[in-house]
């Protein structure tokens, strides 16, 4: 019997695994001039059983063959006849262009499979190395996108688009130094995701975070102070950084997705990257905490602002995972309506006792309602003070139901511990469709 040569994808697929845990699939493939550009196979990745293939750059360059395509395609099908996570390294220059059409309809094959388990398995595409065309279009499919900085990840060839600008205009959500920084976060995100959407969160032991919050903290403070502590794994954190944080974190040991709003105008970057994280929430029945702080919505740029919020809202409204707003800041008119209002959102909403929850801007309203009182001298400053203090309060949003419980700050992380816990057993039945439009 011949050997099966040691590859540095194979090695890639090692490190990837638990030690020992590790069984090749097709070890012994061989394509019709030589070796298959690919290493595949499962084993488990932090005790969760999981599928993956590695691309081998040493072999014809790593380009897409119809025996490669064929070999990660038997991943695919493997994982969705029993229900586990795919994880997929790139490092490939190309395709084989000597097989013509055929190996393009092989890549087409891929495609397919990897929409087909969208949304039903886990799926972790780590870029290593060259990443380009089709093979990017099936990495960025994925549902978590790993980069090396080194890495090169575009569609058109040639680019100049690093990694690094892959993942500041959002296309990629962690960005590694090098590929044992890679592991390191397949490792983290396999420990809080189900392993299919059928299957319950994992349960971790947790340790408090000890951060004691106020009415001044930003979105990244809130967020490690409601997670346990050393479980928080920001997602798309190169992009609309200044505006919006998002992660996937535990909560008394179980799995949560956090967006936290900065305090800003809703723009169409916070809005995508909202959207991205409820979206894959909602696949794996993930309850999403929502961070409200938003003085309303970017005036310039209205259609594609227009555009981003609609499907933000959309995917909110259509989530049938647990959802909790908190709102932490300022929750001003369609800011309201998206990320904490009790007809679109949540399922439960509470505001911290310093919070304002308004239709109008304070600036608006105060002239609106004020206007005599202003005509006749009186304090603007007073004036808006008075409103939101009275009509734009959180304690009279509650009085009208449109907060269900009001907090301070530092309690923060035990009244959304009892939410969690009431909303675990939640069930909502939908309209039979295909998929929303937007």
């Amino acid at each position: 019997m011949s050997e099966v040569k040691e590859s540095k994808a194979l090695k890639r697929l090692e490190a990837l695994f638990d030690d020992g845990s590790f069984t090749q699939i097709d070890a012994y493939a061989k394509s019709a001039d030589g070796d298959v550009e690919v290493a595949a196979g499962f084993g488990t990745v932090n005790g969760c059983a999981a599928y993956a293939f590695s691309q081998d750059v040493a072999v014809n360059d790593g380009a897409f063959s119809i025996a490669q395509c064929a070999k990660i395609k038997k991943i695919y099908d493997l994982a969705t006849k029993t229900g586990c996570p795919v994880i997929s390294v790139f490092d490939s220059n190309g395709v084989k262009l000597t097989e013509g059409f055929e190996v393009l309809n092989a890549y087409g094959e891929l495609v397919k499979a990897s929409a087909a388990l969208s949304g039903v398995c886990p799926q972790i595409a780590v870029v290593a190395g060259a990443c380009l065309g089709t093979s990017a279009l099936i990495a960025n499919m994925a549902d978590v996108v790993i980069a090396v900085k080194d890495a090169d990840f575009y569609v058109s060839a040639p680019s100049d688009v690093t990694a690094a600008d892959s993942y500041e205009q959002g296309t990629v959500d962690i960005l590694c130094d090098d590929f044992d920084g890679a592991v390191k976060a397949v490792s983290d995100l396999v420990s809080l995701l189900p392993s299919n959407n059928l299957s319950p969160l994992p349960v971790s032991d947790f340790s408090d975070a000890q951060i004691t919050l106020s009415e001044d903290s930003d979105a990244t403070a809130i967020i490690n102070a409601v997670a346990d502590a050393s479980s928080v794994i920001e997602l798309k954190g190169g992009y609309a950084a200044s505006n919006c944080k998002t992660a996937l974190a535990s909560v008394m040991g179980t799995t949560v997705g956090l967006i936290a709003f900065e305090g800003d105008e809703l723009c169409p970057g916070c809005a995508y990257k909202a959207e991205a994280m409820v979206k894959l929430c909602d696949a794996y029945s993930i309850p999403v905490i929502t961070f409200a702080n938003s003085k309303g919505v970017i005036s310039d740029k209205e259609n594609q602002t227009l555009t981003a919020l609609t499907k933000l809202t959309s995917a909110y409204a259509s989530a049938t995972c647990p959802k909790i707003s908190v709102i932490t800041g300022k929750a001003i008119g369609c800011a309201y309506i998206i990320l904490a209002g009790k007809g679109a959102n949540a399922d439960m909403t509470v505001a911290w006792d310093s919070a304002v929850a308004s239709p109008l801007n304070t600036d608006s309203a105060v002239a609106f309602l004020f206007g005599d009182r202003l005509a006749d001298g009186e304090d603007r400053k007073a004036l808006e003070s008075e409103y939101e203090k009275t009509i734009a309060s959180p304690f009279t949003a509650a009085a009208c139901g449109a907060v269900d419980d009001i907090c301070t700050p530092e309690e923060t992380r035990m009244k959304l511990i009892s939410i969690l816990d009431i909303l675990a057993g939640k069930r909502e039945n939908t309209l039979p469709r295909k998929h929303s439009v937007k």
